[in-house]
Protein backbone atom coordinates (compact mmCIF):
# COMPACT_ATOMS: atom_id res chain seq x y z
CA UNK A 1 0.00 0.00 0.00
CA UNK A 2 1.40 3.46 -0.82
CA UNK A 3 0.43 6.81 0.34
CA UNK A 4 0.96 9.50 -1.86
CA UNK A 5 0.16 12.24 0.17
CA UNK A 6 3.19 11.49 2.27
CA UNK A 7 5.81 13.64 0.67
CA UNK A 8 9.34 11.32 -0.06
CA UNK A 9 12.37 11.85 2.47
CA UNK A 10 15.36 13.77 0.82
CA UNK A 11 18.37 12.13 1.50
CA UNK A 12 21.71 14.51 1.85
CA UNK A 13 24.26 13.43 -0.74
CA UNK A 14 28.12 14.03 -1.42
CA UNK A 15 27.85 15.42 -5.34
CA UNK A 16 31.39 14.76 -7.26
CA UNK A 17 31.26 17.61 -10.28
CA UNK A 18 33.74 17.90 -13.15
CA UNK A 19 35.27 21.32 -12.26
CA UNK A 20 35.67 22.64 -15.63
CA UNK A 21 32.44 21.77 -17.01
CA UNK A 22 30.38 21.92 -13.77
CA UNK A 23 28.68 18.38 -14.57
CA UNK A 24 28.06 15.78 -12.10
CA UNK A 25 29.82 12.82 -11.83
CA UNK A 26 28.13 10.90 -9.78
CA UNK A 27 26.22 10.97 -6.65
CA UNK A 28 26.93 9.12 -3.45
CA UNK A 29 23.65 9.09 -1.27
CA UNK A 30 23.44 8.90 2.76
CA UNK A 31 21.78 5.35 3.64
CA UNK A 32 20.38 7.28 6.60
CA UNK A 33 20.16 11.46 7.11
CA UNK A 34 23.03 11.74 10.36
CA UNK A 35 20.66 12.81 13.10
CA UNK A 36 22.38 15.75 13.91
CA UNK A 37 25.21 18.06 12.75
CA UNK A 38 27.45 20.60 14.68
CA UNK A 39 28.73 23.89 12.40
CA UNK A 40 31.33 26.13 13.52
CA UNK A 41 31.83 29.40 11.70
CA UNK A 42 34.75 32.06 12.27
CA UNK A 43 34.67 35.47 10.91
CA UNK A 44 37.63 36.15 8.64
CA UNK A 45 37.75 39.78 10.82
CA UNK A 46 40.32 42.09 9.49
CA UNK A 47 41.23 44.19 12.96
CA UNK A 48 43.28 42.37 15.56
CA UNK A 49 42.19 40.94 18.94
CA UNK A 50 42.56 43.24 22.17
CA UNK A 51 45.51 42.48 24.24
CA UNK A 52 44.82 41.10 28.00
CA UNK A 53 43.35 44.88 29.40
CA UNK A 54 40.58 44.76 26.79
CA UNK A 55 42.16 47.58 24.91
CA UNK A 56 43.70 47.43 21.02
CA UNK A 57 45.53 49.81 19.03
CA UNK A 58 43.90 52.72 16.71
CA UNK A 59 44.41 49.94 13.99
CA UNK A 60 42.14 47.69 15.34
CA UNK A 61 39.24 49.91 15.88
CA UNK A 62 39.15 51.26 12.84
CA UNK A 63 38.83 47.64 11.56
CA UNK A 64 37.23 46.40 14.38
CA UNK A 65 34.33 45.93 11.94
CA UNK A 66 35.46 45.42 8.96
CA UNK A 67 35.64 41.41 7.02
CA UNK A 68 38.55 39.83 4.60
CA UNK A 69 35.94 37.75 3.30
CA UNK A 70 33.54 34.98 3.78
CA UNK A 71 33.43 33.66 7.17
CA UNK A 72 35.30 30.22 7.39
CA UNK A 73 32.75 27.67 8.10
CA UNK A 74 33.21 23.92 8.92
CA UNK A 75 30.90 21.12 9.35
CA UNK A 76 30.50 17.85 11.19
CA UNK A 77 28.25 14.69 11.43
CA UNK A 78 28.60 11.13 12.27
CA UNK A 79 26.64 8.72 9.45
CA UNK A 80 25.32 4.86 9.18
CA UNK A 81 25.76 2.49 6.68
CA UNK A 82 24.14 -0.92 7.23
CA UNK A 83 23.85 -3.46 3.82
CA UNK A 84 21.36 -5.49 6.55
CA UNK A 85 19.19 -2.73 6.16
CA UNK A 86 18.88 -3.35 1.87
CA UNK A 87 18.15 -7.09 1.77
CA UNK A 88 16.69 -6.80 -1.57
CA UNK A 89 20.33 -5.68 -3.03
CA UNK A 90 23.15 -7.92 -3.35
CA UNK A 91 26.18 -6.67 -1.38
CA UNK A 92 28.82 -9.62 -2.21
CA UNK A 93 31.60 -7.13 -1.29
CA UNK A 94 29.60 -5.80 1.74
CA UNK A 95 29.57 -2.22 2.23
CA UNK A 96 33.39 -1.74 0.63
CA UNK A 97 32.09 0.35 -2.86
CA UNK A 98 30.40 2.93 -0.38
CA UNK A 99 33.05 3.23 1.65
CA UNK A 100 35.72 3.33 -0.83
CA UNK A 101 33.20 6.12 -2.94
CA UNK A 102 34.11 8.52 0.19
CA UNK A 103 37.56 7.42 0.60
CA UNK A 104 38.62 8.92 -3.12
CA UNK A 105 37.19 11.97 -2.39
CA UNK A 106 40.51 12.40 -0.29
CA UNK A 107 42.75 10.14 -2.75
CA UNK A 108 44.09 11.12 -6.01
CA UNK A 109 43.66 8.40 -8.81
CA UNK A 110 46.40 5.88 -9.58
CA UNK A 111 46.14 7.58 -13.17
CA UNK A 112 46.94 11.24 -11.70
CA UNK A 113 49.72 9.57 -9.74
CA UNK A 114 51.48 7.46 -12.49
CA UNK A 115 51.42 11.15 -14.79
CA UNK A 116 52.97 12.91 -11.75
CA UNK A 117 55.72 10.01 -11.37
CA UNK A 118 55.90 10.47 -14.83
CA UNK A 119 56.78 13.98 -14.79
CA UNK A 120 59.08 13.59 -12.44
CA UNK A 121 60.98 10.70 -14.38
CA UNK A 122 61.22 13.53 -17.25
CA UNK A 123 62.61 15.82 -14.87
CA UNK A 124 60.30 18.24 -14.55
CA UNK A 125 61.15 20.92 -12.04
CA UNK A 126 57.95 21.62 -10.60
CA UNK A 127 55.07 19.54 -10.63
CA UNK A 128 51.92 20.69 -10.19
CA UNK A 129 49.64 19.34 -6.83
CA UNK A 130 47.05 17.09 -8.33
CA UNK A 131 43.36 18.59 -8.55
CA UNK A 132 40.53 16.41 -7.46
CA UNK A 133 36.81 16.92 -8.71
CA UNK A 134 34.96 19.62 -7.12
CA UNK A 135 32.74 18.03 -4.20
CA UNK A 136 29.14 19.78 -3.43
CA UNK A 137 27.24 18.39 0.05
CA UNK A 138 23.83 18.79 -0.31
CA UNK A 139 20.93 19.04 2.74
CA UNK A 140 18.10 19.87 1.30
CA UNK A 141 17.19 21.95 -1.11
CA UNK A 142 18.43 25.25 1.17
CA UNK A 143 21.69 23.93 1.62
CA UNK A 144 24.13 23.30 -1.73
CA UNK A 145 27.38 24.36 -1.25
CA UNK A 146 31.24 23.47 -2.47
CA UNK A 147 32.84 21.41 0.44
CA UNK A 148 36.48 19.81 0.94
CA UNK A 149 36.43 17.17 3.22
CA UNK A 150 38.73 17.56 6.63
CA UNK A 151 38.22 14.54 8.26
CA UNK A 152 37.11 10.71 7.58
CA UNK A 153 37.03 8.00 10.22
CA UNK A 154 34.93 4.82 9.92
CA UNK A 155 34.31 2.18 13.09
CA UNK A 156 33.32 -0.89 10.82
CA UNK A 157 31.19 -2.72 13.32
CA UNK A 158 30.18 -5.80 11.75
CA UNK A 159 31.48 -8.25 8.98
CA UNK A 160 30.02 -11.07 6.71
CA UNK A 161 31.75 -14.71 6.69
CA UNK A 162 34.54 -13.10 4.09
CA UNK A 163 35.31 -10.30 6.45
CA UNK A 164 33.40 -7.73 4.00
CA UNK A 165 32.44 -5.09 6.18
CA UNK A 166 28.36 -4.93 6.53
CA UNK A 167 27.76 -2.05 9.11
CA UNK A 168 30.01 1.15 9.91
CA UNK A 169 29.92 4.42 11.47
CA UNK A 170 31.41 7.38 9.77
CA UNK A 171 33.06 10.71 11.08
CA UNK A 172 33.08 12.95 8.40
CA UNK A 173 33.96 16.85 8.37
CA UNK A 174 34.38 19.18 5.52
CA UNK A 175 34.83 22.73 5.17
CA UNK A 176 32.93 24.74 3.22
CA UNK A 177 34.68 26.57 0.08
CA UNK A 178 34.21 30.21 -0.01
CA UNK A 179 35.12 32.67 -3.34
CA UNK A 180 38.60 32.95 -1.19
CA UNK A 181 39.31 29.35 -1.71
CA UNK A 182 38.09 29.14 -5.23
CA UNK A 183 39.99 30.74 -8.69
CA UNK A 184 38.27 33.20 -9.79
CA UNK A 185 35.78 31.91 -12.54
CA UNK A 186 35.47 28.68 -10.81
CA UNK A 187 32.48 26.95 -10.73
CA UNK A 188 32.28 26.54 -7.00
CA UNK A 189 32.70 30.06 -6.09
CA UNK A 190 29.16 30.75 -8.03
CA UNK A 191 27.66 27.93 -6.05
CA UNK A 192 29.24 28.86 -3.08
CA UNK A 193 27.88 32.72 -3.70
CA UNK A 194 24.19 30.97 -4.43
CA UNK A 195 24.51 29.37 -1.13
CA UNK A 196 25.52 32.50 0.47
CA UNK A 197 22.45 34.30 -1.33
CA UNK A 198 19.66 31.61 -0.18
CA UNK A 199 21.29 32.39 3.43
CA UNK A 200 20.90 36.19 2.85
CA UNK A 201 16.98 35.28 1.93
CA UNK A 202 16.05 33.31 5.06
CA UNK A 203 18.02 36.09 6.93
CA UNK A 204 15.72 38.55 6.02
CA UNK A 205 12.68 36.54 7.26
CA UNK A 206 14.34 35.37 10.65
CA UNK A 207 12.90 38.54 12.23
CA UNK A 208 12.95 37.08 15.69
CA UNK A 209 15.16 34.98 17.58
CA UNK A 210 13.90 32.64 20.27
CA UNK A 211 10.38 32.69 22.21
Amino acid sequence: MTFPDIPRAIRAAIVVVDPDTATPQRAIVMQFNPDSLERSIQPQAAGGTADASGSGTDGDRNEALRLKGPAEEQWKFTAEIDSTDQLDVAAPDGIHPQLAALEMLLQPTTAQLRESIEATRRGVIEVNPIETPLTLFTWGNKRIMPVRLTEFSVNEQAFDVNLNPIRASLSIGMKILTVSDLPFGHPGADLYLAHLAMKEQLAARGSRIGG
